[in-house]
């Protein structure tokens, strides 16, 4: 799979997040906003793993038809790789 430079930046924020919650604790800042920031970053991050996902299963699901073969195990397995994501 290719990994896009719109994957990188998505990862590049997150990991600016990340900074940030980091700064927020070293201020000593309310336990609410950390939280708060912590919890947009989990959602960032669980958005970039259905991008990714999403790109690998479109890649595989076009080589399971141009290889005549059945789909279904492909998006089981992306599914799978959701399901454990969480």
């Amino acid at each position: 799979m290719e990994y896009t430079d719109k994957m990188f930046n998505r990862l590049r924020r997150i990991e600016g997040q990340i900074r940030g919650v980091i700064g927020l604790m070293e201020k000593e800042r309310d336990c609410k906003e950390v939280v708060t920031q912590l919890s947009a970053v989990r959602s960032a991050v669980d958005r970039a793993i259905a991008a990714i996902v999403v790109e690998n299963l479109e890649e595989c699901i076009r080589k399971d038809i141009e290889e005549d073969k059945s789909t279904h195990e492909t998006v089981k397995q992306a599914i799978d790789l959701l399901l454990k994501s969480r």
